[in-house]
Order: C-alpha cells, then sequence, then structure tokens
C-alpha cells in the first residue's frame, strides 16, 4: 500500500499538474497539505531524485516542467478522474503476465478497482493461448480486477464493454480506431490492441472477472517480430507522435468506469448499439475459424448477448460465441441496425 509520503507526493504532483504552465507558491502547497514549507521542499527534492523535472523560482514557487514516462501511481494517480478503477496500483516493472498477477491478487481478496500494471511483459498473453509481444517502457499492458453483481453467462459481455471504452479512447489520442470481433482493435486494419477476459464464478454468481488489456502505444515496426509488421500497428506510428502513457492510461481507466458503470446500471443495449458504431467486422465478408470448424458468410450483426451473426452463402443466419475472425477483402464498415 501507498505510504503517507507517497500520498503527500501524489497530491504535490496533482496541484502542480492542475496549475499547469503557472507557478504555485510553497505557501500555497504547505496550506493544502498541511505540511512546513521544509516539508513540501524534502517531498519537492523526493521527486526530482525520481526523475520529476520541477522548477523553483523564488519568490513564485513550484512549476511542473517533465514527467517521467513511467507508469506508477506517482505518475497516473494525478491524472484520473475515477471512483475505484487505478485508485489502487499494483506497479511491475516486470512480470511474466499482468493477467496471471491479478487473478492471484483476486483470490486473495484485492478489492473492485485494483489494477496490475507492468512496464514489460515476459509471457503477455493473447486470445486461445497466443503470447502478447510485450516490450518494455513502450507500451501499455494491464489487468483491471473487476467484482461485478453479474450471472457469469453475462460475463462476455464485460469484453464489448472494455472495447468501446478502449476504441473511444483511442480516437480521443488522434487514431482512428475500431473494434474487431471479438476482442482486438485496429486502427486502418491492423491490430493496436488486444482484450483477454478472465472469470471466476460459482454457477449463479461471478467471484471476479479479470479485463486484460495490452495496447501498442509507442512501439515502432522494429519492435514487432517480422511475421506481425504487415498487421500490427502502434498509435505513435498512426498518429507521428508519441502518446503519454500515463495520460492515456487515466482516460482510458475513467472511460472504462463510465462504461461500466452505465452498463450494470442499464443493460448491455447501449453498450451493444455503440460497439456497432465503433464495429470494422459488421458489413464485412469474414472467415470464421473455430477449433471445430470455419465458417465463410457476411458479419451482420452482435446479437443481445454480444455473439456474432453471420449470414451465409446458403442464407442461414449463424450465431458465433467464439473465434478467429480474418476480414476477407474490404468494404465500408456499416452498422447493423
Amino acid at each position: 500500500m501507498e505510504t503517507t509520503e507517497q500520498t503527500q507526493e501524489e497530491l504535490i504532483l496533482g496541484f502542480l499538474s492542475e496549475s499547469g504552465d503557472d507557478y504555485t507558491s510553497g505557501e500555497a502547497l504547505s496550506g493544502k497539505l498541511g505540511l512546513s514549507r521544509t516539508a513540501v521542499w524534502k517531498r519537492v527534492e523526493a521527486l526530482r531524485t525520481k526523475g520529476y523535472r520541477i522548477e523553483a523560482v523564488p519568490a513564485r514557487g513550484y512549476r511542473l516542467v517533465e514527467v517521467p514516462d513511467r507508469l506508477t501511481s506517482l505518475e497516473v494517480s494525478p491524472l484520473l478522474g475515477t471512483h475505484d478503477l487505478g485508485r489502487t496500483l499494483h506497479h511491475h516493472a516486470v512480470v511474466g503476465s499482468t493477467n496471471e498477477v491479478a487473478f492471484r491478487l483476486a483470490q486473495d481478496g484485492a478489492a473492485h478497482g485494483e489494477v496490475v500494471i507492468a512496464e514489460q511483459q515476459t509471457s503477455g498473453k493473447g486470445r486461445r493461448g497466443r503470447a502478447w509481444v510485450s516490450p518494455p517502457g513502450l507500451n501499455l499492458y494491464f489487468s483491471a480486477i473487476l467484482r461485478p453483481e453479474l450471472p457469469p453467462q453475462r460475463a462476455p459481455e464485460l469484453t464489448l464493454v472494455a472495447a468501446v471504452a478502449l476504441a473511444e479512447n483511442l480516437r480521443e489520442f488522434g487514431a482512428d480506431a475500431a473494434i474487431k470481433w471479438p476482442n482486438d482493435v485496429q486502427i486502418g486494419g491492423r491490430k493496436v490492441a488486444g482484450i483477454l477476459t478472465e472469470l471466476s464464478a460459482e454457477p449463479e454468481r461471478v467471484h471476479f472477472v479479470i479485463v486484460g488489456v495490452g495496447v501498442n502505444l509507442n512501439c515502432q515496426a522494429e519492435h514487432f517480430p517480422e511475421e506481425l509488421r504487415e498487421t500490427a500497428t502502434s498509435v505513435a506510428l498512426a498518429r507521428g507522435e508519441r502518446v503519454h502513457r500515463a495520460h492515456f492510461a487515466a482516460r482510458l481507466w475513467t472511460r472504462m468506469e463510465e462504461w461500466l458503470e452505465l452498463y450494470l446500471e442499464t443493460g448491455f443495449d447501449v453498450v451493444r448499439a455503440r460497439w456497432k458504431e465503433l464495429s470494422s467486422t459488421l458489413g464485412q465478408d469474414v472467415l470464421v475459424r473455430t477449433d471445430r470448424s470455419e465458417l465463410r458468410g457476411l458479419a451482420v450483426d452482435i446479437d443481445p448477448s454480444g455473439a456474432l451473426l453471420v449470414r451465409t452463402e446458403a442464407g442461414q443466419v449463424e450465431r458465433v460465441l467464439a473465434g478467429d475472425v480474418e476480414q476477407l477483402r474490404p468494404r465500408q464498415p456499416q452498422s447493423a441496425r
């Protein structure tokens, strides 16, 4: 858990961030924190040793000039607008998989909204046992612990909730993102993010859900394995400049919490409608591969549970619960209403 010193440092960063390019006097910080001006100065010095550039000018005060590109609570918490999500942050320099760490924490009683985040994963998990490429210090890899009051059969809907929030956040950051069913987000037809949802449940209720998200933010083409360079991308590649990772994470968690609260309050229909607006799959000729078969046809809709509806050449509409989707030839994406 956070120490008092860490909390005070977060508050100082929050106040300085709110001031932007303006200076905040030591007296003002002292009053807001209930500390002496000497104690404020010590906390500022501690932040400087951690990589923060904080300018101090006599008779004017302090100004935050530069924040290190890290994803600890010091960087993220001052930017958060959530009630629960990300308020307790378990930061790791390196983990095997954030989903695995989050699952263990949830089994041990971690609360709703706690997040595991890593600068690097050595065994990042994608769908169907695939690896997720996770180079250090460039992208966003996290897993959120959720404890919604839902029956287990509705838990897959949370993947679509997360996908809507993620696609909207990417658009806010200048990337024309779209959702590929069931759990990928694309920019220009190339994968930029993936979502992996895992749960622990009884027949009648969910104990917890782990929503794992990986987003390629700042990696370049050379960071991808050669076999993925034609099919993967990053936000930096798409928009031509780096992304502030802590800002992106904080905005994403705020948006995820907003969508989660709306979903739990009103049901899946509002999520389904927005998902369809953001979809890159609907209206496309697709090949769906499952463990047992292949299915070709036109992706026409998702049903009220989030399953993909595919109209075959024979005119039958097949319901797909899980599988890999390949878009066979480009069409203009359209929403099925």
